[in-house]
């Protein structure tokens, strides 16, 4: 008799393309090995903590405003009320108001190739990033508008980069609608109080900006300037949100998504070893959840490019869900983004249908992840929150006061 095989519980099953009708069903059915299986398991692993109602962080280097990546995916991830909060860098927020920019509604960027004259864009006058360009009379136009923002009385006095940049999103909004541009990523999440972090804010033009004025104020030509940032305050304030998602938030589980390295990366995982291993805090989890999009080679020994499982080791990320709940796919983020965006996008609009076909109760109880994929557009608005977030993480630090003081002493 011949031998009959059992199936394997992974036995490799793919669909035509042309037998699929959703970039879910594509992502799920049409990908089945290689690089493509990465990107598969990334889109699940995102598409499980959504569904689960998991608080989304994100961490984004690399210049998406400029290049207007923040209009085309970023921003319709934002409002979708997933995310609890944002870590990027200063340049990103920097170049976030050219398009607002008295005279340049038009908009000041295009496109030229990678590898052409810059010597001749030297001489013109044109600025490349990549393959973007805009002419550098934009630089010191977004210069003035900075230099005369920061000068207003609601920024002389210490405050949180996260508020600056709140109050900033504020200004870039106004500038926006007076010469009828779309929202960018600051306004963005000014409206919907989504915090937004830059671990290196010296390493920027935002910044830069504010040193001009400190240096005017040195040399006694802009008495009065006040406007500092409180490192302390905002790293404290990322721990109490992190705090909030494992304690007062359902699913008491925190997912973070993370597109390219360096600070932003660093920035959005270093909570859980300020809470547990610096502050001593009992029952302090990392990310349940943690897929990344890095270029960086692990063979680098960089923080950008190392995986998931390094972080287990140091408590960033949860050790016994990690096999299953974390991916880190080697890839360019801006060729993925657009789709796996889409895909989420058209997931959640599948689920408004059917909710309104069969009522929501009863589609959770048939489709459970339609819960956390309907969740309100209106977010989390955590920066409202910030202040008794804040307060309960230093009572917290208060009862902790015996294991504090005794890690002051070395002996």
């Amino acid at each position: 008799m011949p031998h009959t095989h059992k199936p394997h519980p992974r036995a490799v099953k793919v669909r035509r393309v042309d037998e699929v009708n959703s970039l879910h069903e594509l992502f799920t059915h049409c990908l089945p090995a290689f690089g493509g299986a990465y990107l598969r398991r990334v889109y699940s692993i995102l598409d499980t903590a959504i569904g689960m109602g998991c608080p989304l962080t994100l961490s984004i280097a690399g210049p998406v405003t400029v290049s207007g990546q923040h209009q085309s995916w970023l921003i319709p991830l934002l409002e979708t009320g997933w995310v609890a909060y944002l870590s990027t860098t200063d340049a990103v927020c920097y170049h976030d108001g050219h398009r607002s920019l008295n005279g340049y509604e038009a908009g000041p960027v295009h496109e030229v190739p990678i590898f052409g004259d810059d010597g001749g864009l030297r001489d013109e006058g044109t600025i490349r990033v990549t393959d973007m360009a805009f002419p550098e009379d934009v630089l010191f136009e977004q210069d003035k508008f900075l230099s005369a923002i920061l000068r207003e009385p609601e920024f002389q006095k210490k405050m949180t980069g996260t508020e600056m940049r709140y109050l900033l999103g504020e200004r870039y909004a106004a500038q926006e609608r007076k010469n009828g541009v779309e929202h960018g990523l600051l306004a963005t999440c000014h409206h919907r109080a989504i915090p937004v972090f830059v671990g290196a804010p010296a390493d920027g033009s935002v910044f830069l900006n504010s040193m001009k004025l400190w240096a005017m104020r040195e040399a006694g030509l802009v008495p009065g300037y006040a406007f500092d940032i409180d490192l302390h305050a905002e790293v404290f304030e990322a721990c109490a949100y992190h705090r909030w998602g494992l304690f007062d938030q359902e699913p008491h589980a925190l997912a973070t998504f993370i597109l390219g390295g360096g600070v932003p990366k660093n920035y959005n995982l270093q909570p859980e070893p300020a809470l547990g291993q610096i502050l001593g805090l009992k029952d302090v989890r990392g990310y349940q959840f943690d897929v990344q999009i890095v270029t960086a080679p692990v063979t680098d020994g960089s923080l950008s490019s190392c995986f998931p499982a390094e972080a287990v080791t140091w408590g960033k990320v949860d050790k016994d869900t990690y096999q299953q709940t974390t991916e880190s796919l080697q890839a360019d983020y801006s060729m993925l983004l657009p789709f796996l965006v889409k895909a989420l996008l058209d997931n959640r609009a599948r689920y408004e249908r059917m909710a309104a076909e069969v009522g929501e109760e009863k589609l959770i109880e048939q489709e459970p992840k339609a819960r956390g994929y309907l969740r309100p557009r209106g977010g989390y608005r955590l920066f409202e929150k910030r202040e008794a977030l804040c307060s309960k993480l230093l009572e917290a630090v208060r009862e902790n006061r015996d294991w504090l003081t005794e890690s002051l002493d070395y002996r």
